[in-house]
């Protein structure tokens, strides 16, 4: 028999999102939650985490976990390996989607754009400051690949770190940034008896349109 979740649940109870709370652009108030989820949420939840969609080739979306580690004016920048699955789906189709869900705040953001790789000076910036141990792993793992076991991928390992034994571990060609332009962010608050806030911002001929979405 199936097993049944009918009874799992909630009342969103904690807060209520209306136009009066919400700035004419959506960065201020994406900026706004993001420092509320910080302090709030505890671990194991990260604020700064995110399911990124991508499409590949043949239409089919792909979901999966990520950190986001900066946004400004021009987007929200996440790193990773330019030959990894997701890596492969943006360089065929470069529109994507991120959503954020912050459940001690009941809330949720939905963010679609188009993504582009960074910089190489910022990419090899943000590599320089991650520990060597995960600069060595982005060297070791061909991320997205198969690979016969763990340990072919200790024995990487150990062939890199003998490779860089004593120097700076530079950043690999297919490592680095991506940058999606956000051109619509929904911003999400959960309601008692499911009737939830939905405000709707769309970017239209480079000005923020808001509209309030039905539950």
């Amino acid at each position: 028999m199936p097993l049944s979740l009918a009874d799992m649940r909630r009342q969103y109870t904690r807060d209520g999102l209306d136009e009066a709370q919400a700035p004419d652009e959506p960065l201020a108030l994406f900026e706004r939650w993001m420092q509320q989820a910080r302090a709030t949420e505890s671990p194991p939840v990260e604020a700064n985490s995110m399911v990124l969609a991508t499409v590949d080739p043949q239409g089919r979306p792909h979901a999966r976990v990520l950190l986001l580690k900066g946004f400004d004016k021009n987007g929200f920048v996440f790193f990773g390996n330019y030959d990894s699955a997701k890596g492969r789906d943006l360089a065929v189709n470069s529109w994507a989607a991120m959503t954020f869900f912050w459940p001690g705040l009941e809330r949720q953001v939905r963010i679609e754009g188009q993504v582009h790789r960074l910089a190489p000076a910022l990419s090899d910036a943000y590599f320089n400051s991650r520990p060597v141990a995960s600069r060595l792993g982005a060297w070791a793992s061909p991320q997205s690949s198969p690979v016969e076991g763990r340990a072919a991928l200790e024995v990487s390992l150990a062939q890199v770190q003998q490779r860089f034994p004593d120097q700076p571990v530079p950043r690999p060609e297919h490592w680095g940034g991506y940058c999606l332009c956000p051109e619509r962010l929904e911003f999400w608050q959960g309601r008692a008896d499911r009737l939830h806030d939905r405000l709707d911002y769309r970017l239209r001929a480079g000005i923020w349109q808001r509209s309030r979405l039905a539950p």
